[in-house]
């Protein structure tokens, strides 16, 4: 093993393209570091134990699951940097390990993992996260590559399938499959070829697991409709709400309504203006600001607060650490965060907070821009688009987006929608949109060519938008005149990746960066079953395309 003071490449900004090792690009020290390697190392016991149970023919209780999927969450990139959060998570984890092992009864030959007996001391915890972490097994390049490309997979489903459990939406199938994925990463002896298959078996589930998520998303707030969202300031009072977490944002309007507080919306939180049972808040009054690699910028010194529901926290600059909150599994040493208690949350002290600061002087000049284009909305138009197709109107579409991140060479993607021919239409969801989204891109005949699908969290949006113009054109999805060009930065982006794959997909353009975890023989397998192609430079690559169809 070798001894650094942390290692970590779960992410596309990891230091040089190869692996953290002092402190995170993203800002987390080396103590949160070796924390959250110590935490997972505690849910693979867990996940040991609870595929034991399984193999017995028993059920694994919803406590459990819901601390799996929220505790996986937690160690995301840019999600939570608060020592004494991981802390209480590992000690959490202790007392759920103790219980399954109580559940299953005696086994023999346990992995280390089941076994592990915390410290009480916390950097005695800090010293045994080093010596559990990535690069603590002595195994081959491509095992540990396959391996941790199936963590980072497992983290992002964890991520969606924890928005859809506050839904009320959850799959018993894919709350196993964290148990038995995450066990087998313990199992040295396991196959190149067998942990392929299970992170082809991810992206299946990961496939039904944004189902879910979208069936709680439009049971609870409606399907998403086309909608015109305000981008500049409005005088009063605010707060602005960042992340994912729609729940949250719904909870936060009812508390708000009546006291002179106007909402915005932030990075991925965009999306929300489409949905009819949260854009019918007028409070509810538009964005503020782009994607989250942005924030210490664009929160730097304002009048009001911000709310961080989900990952994209950046390390808050002092200048609007008094008014920065976080909630669920978001945390920031310093900050202050509002707990859920019998499934509420009490905002006021946000609230109060907005009110003290007295917001914006006066209002700005009123700048617009679209969203609200789910499968809903574009599958009711579908005759229309192929019609449009079959007549040459429209002969290609692009789906530019993903997660994006602060690293050079994310420009890329704003080049290439630049240079996309008017009479191709752009698909874009996820973070990566901001790159470009304020742009005009003009109209083919009555659509927009810039349509905004949403949230990375709605990726099943536009897959289930190629599958039906597939099934539309009697063809397979490949065959379509259809190119993802798309933008990865942490583990969410990842289990889509993994989804996009186990669909059969092929020609995708990956980039700014390929994963730092993926060897190079790993990936002169992925290139040669689906082709997947690092980006280059948009003329070249859209010449290619074009070419191509």
């Amino acid at each position: 093993m070798i001894q650094t003071e942390m290692f970590c490449f779960q992410c596309e900004q990891t230091a040089g393209g190869k692996g953290c090792t002092r402190v995170g690009v993203c800002g987390k020290d080396s103590r949160v570091a070796n924390l959250q390697d110590l935490l997972l190392y505690q849910l693979k016991g867990i996940a040991y134990l609870g595929d034991q149970l399984l193999k017995q023919g028993k059920k694994i209780d919803q406590y459990t699951t819901r601390f799996m999927m929220d505790a996986l969450f937690s160690t995301l990139t840019n999600v939570n940097f608060d020592e004494k959060r991981f802390v209480k998570y590992i000690l959490e984890a202790q007392t759920v390990k103790e219980n399954l092992k109580n559940q299953v009864g005696s086994l023999q030959n346990v992995p280390a993992a089941v076994d592990y007996r915390l410290p009480e001391d916390v950097e005695k915890m800090i010293e045994d996260g080093k010596k559990v972490g990535i690069l603590a097994d002595e195994i081959d390049e491509d095992i540990r590559s396959l391996r941790e490309l199936l963590i980072y997979g497992i983290k992002g489903m964890a991520a969606y399938a924890h928005h859809a459990a506050r839904l009320g939406k959850q799959d018993e199938n894919i709350n196993n499959f964290f148990f038995t994925a995450l066990a087998r990463t313990l199992d040295n002896s396991i196959s190149a070829d067998e942990l392929f298959n299970l992170n082809m078996e991810l992206g299946k589930m990961n496939f039904r697991c944004m189902q879910i998520l979208d069936e709680a998303h439009t049971q609870t707030f409606g399907h998403p409709q086309p909608t015109e969202v305000l981008i500049s300031k409005k005088k009063g009072p605010f707060i602005i709400v960042s992340g994912h977490d729609l729940k949250d944002l719904k909870e936060l309007l009812e508390q708000t309504e009546g006291k002179g507080i106007n909402i915005y919306t932030h990075g991925e939180m965009l999306p929300a203006h489409g949905y009819p049972e949260l854009k019918k808040y007028k409070h509810l009054v538009g964005n503020y600001g782009g994607a989250w690699q942005d924030q210490q910028k664009e929160f730097d010194g304002i009048p009001g607060c911000i709310l961080m529901t989900t990952n994209c926290l950046q390390k808050p600059k002092d200048s609007y650490k008094d008014r920065i909150f976080t909630t669920g599994v978001v945390g920031f040493d310093g900050v202050a965060h509002i707990e859920e208690v019998d499934g509420k949350k009490d905002f006021t002290p946000i609230i109060q907070k907005a009110l003290e600061l007295g917001g914006w002087q006066e209002d700005e000049e009123e700048k617009k821009i679209l969203v609200g284009f789910g499968h809903h909305t574009v599958l009711g138009i579908a005759n229309k688009i192929i019609d449009a197709v079959k007549s040459g109107q429209i002969k290609h579409f692009f789906l530019i987006g993903g997660c994006d991140g602060a690293k050079p060479g994310g420009n890329y993607y704003t080049e290439f929608a630049e240079k996309t021919p008017k009479d191709t239409l752009i698909l874009t969801l996820a973070c990566g949109k901001y790159r470009f989204n304020k742009k005009d891109f003009g109209t083919i005949g009555e659509f927009p060519r810039l349509l905004d699908i949403g949230q990375c969290n709605d990726a099943y949006s536009a897959l289930v938008i190629a599958i039906e113009l597939a099934k539309a054109f009697n063809c397979d999805v490949n065959d379509l005149p259809l190119t993802l060009v798309l933008s990865w930065f942490e583990q969410k982006a990842v289990a889509i990746l993994l989804t996009l794959l186990s669909l059969g997909l092929k020609n995708i353009y990956l980039g700014p960066s390929l994963p730092a975890f993926v060897s190079p023989n790993i990936l002169q397998v992925l290139v040669e079953k689906f082709n997947i192609k690092p980006i280059s430079n948009p003329e070249k690559d859209l010449n290619e395309i074009l070419s191509r169809k």
